[in-house]
C-alpha cells in the first residue's frame, strides 16, 4: 500500500508542471485559414496539452478591433495586416510567421450554367453577362475591385455588385441565389454547400495573399501561442492546408 502510494505521489510530481504548462491561447483569426485551421487545432491541443480558444473575425474587423485595444494571444490573417499591427504596436515585432499561401476561387449556384473563366478576357466576359455578382470585404474583394477598374469595367458592374459585410460568405449569398456569381478565397468557397465550384481565376489575373500569424503585444500565454504559430506552420500541417485550397507560405 505504502510502494502505491509512493508511487502515486511521484506520478503527480511529474504531473503537476506539465498542467501548470499547459494555457489557454486566446485566437483571433480571419475566415480564410478556418477550415485546415479546425482539423490541426486538436491535433495541436492533443499534443501539447494546450487549450486553444478561437474567434473567426472578417479581416476588416480583426484590424478594428486590434485598433480598438482588444487584444489575444495569436493574430491570424493577411501578412500585410499582421505587418501593420506591429508597426501600429500591437503584434511583437519578429513574432510574425507566413502559414499559407490562397489564391482567389469563383463559384455559382449549384446546377447553375458555369460561365468560361479560362482567361482573363474570359472572365471579363463572364462578368459583363452576369445579373449581380458578389464579392467580399476582405482581401480578395478588396484586389477584385481593382480589377475591376483595370479591366474598364467597374462603372458598368456597379450597379450588380454587392460586397458583403466582413466575416460574410460570398458563396452563402450565391447558393441562396441573392448572387448570380461569387469570388471568395479558394479555402472559403470549397466548403459551402449549394455552389458549383469553377476554378481558380485564371493566372493572368491571379491574385495571391499570404496569410500570417503574429504574438499580440499584450498576450498572455506567448509562449503557448508560438508553440501553436510553429505548429500551424510545420510540414503536417502544410499536407493539411493542401487538400482545404491552400498552399504552406514555407517550403518543407
Amino acid at each position: 500500500m505504502v510502494r502505491n502510494l509512493k508511487a502515486y505521489v511521484v506520478a503527480l510530481l511529474f504531473l503537476v508542471p506539465a498542467m501548470a504548462g499547459a494555457g489557454e491561447i486566446q485566437v483571433m483569426s480571419s475566415n480564410a485559414m478556418r477550415e485546415a485551421y479546425r482539423e490541426l487545432v486538436p491535433q495541436f491541443e492533443k499534443q501539447s496539452g494546450h487549450r486553444v480558444v478561437t474567434s473567426w473575425v472578417g479581416s476588416a474587423d480583426i484590424m478594428k478591433r486590434m485598433r480598438a485595444g482588444e487584444t489575444a494571444d495569436l493574430v491570424i490573417l493577411q501578412a500585410s495586416s499582421v505587418d501593420e499591427l506591429v508597426q501600429l504596436g500591437k503584434v511583437v515585432p519578429g513574432s510574425r510567421v507566413d502559414l499559407a499561401r490562397s489564391g482567389i476561387g469563383v463559384a455559382v449556384r449549384a446546377g447553375a450554367p458555369k460561365p468560361d473563366i479560362g482567361s482573363g478576357e474570359a472572365l471579363k466576359r463572364a462578368l459583363l453577362g452576369a445579373k449581380s455578382i458578389v464579392v467580399s470585404s476582405g482581401p480578395s474583394g478588396i484586389y477584385l475591385l481593382s480589377l475591376f477598374q483595370r479591366m474598364g469595367i467597374a462603372d458598368q458592374l456597379k450597379p450588380r455588385l454587392i460586397q458583403t459585410a466582413p466575416g460574410v460568405q460570398t458563396g452563402e449569398l450565391v447558393a441562396r441565389g441573392e448572387a448570380e456569381i461569387g469570388f471568395q478565397q479558394v479555402s472559403e468557397l470549397l466548403p459551402v454547400k449549394g455552389i458549383d465550384y469553377l476554378g481558380p481565376l485564371p493566372p493572368d489575373v491571379q491574385h495571391v495573399t499570404v496569410f500570417s500569424g503574429g504574438i499580440h503585444a499584450a498576450a498572455k500565454e506567448p509562449a503557448a501561442a508560438g508553440a501553436l504559430i510553429r505548429f500551424l506552420a510545420s510540414a503536417d500541417a502544410g499536407s493539411v492546408l493542401r487538400t482545404k485550397g491552400m498552399q504552406p507560405a514555407i517550403r518543407h
